[in-house]
């Protein structure tokens, strides 16, 4: 199984995206993905340690868009 890991920013208050990202991965595709606080403004979802979702200027990736990342990169 591949490792999933959701980093974000703890001090910007991005803990509530990453729930809900790592809540949607759970339902969805049964995985767990590890929590991991960072700063700068950091929210990024790795698959094995390839980034497959990022925060960028558009704004957050959705947990559905979160979801499908992950089902492609694990396919």
């Amino acid at each position: 199984m591949s490792e999933v890991v959701i980093t974000y920013c703890a001090p910007c208050g991005y803990l509530k995206r990453a729930q809900a990202a790592a809540e949607a991965l759970g339902t969805e595709l049964g995985i767990a993905p590890e929590l991991v606080p960072g700063k700068g403004g950091v929210y990024r979802v790795t698959v094995d340690g390839e980034v497959v979702a990022t925060k960028s200027r558009q704004g957050f990736p959705t947990p559905d868009a979160i979801v499908a990342a992950v089902v492609a990169a694990t396919a």
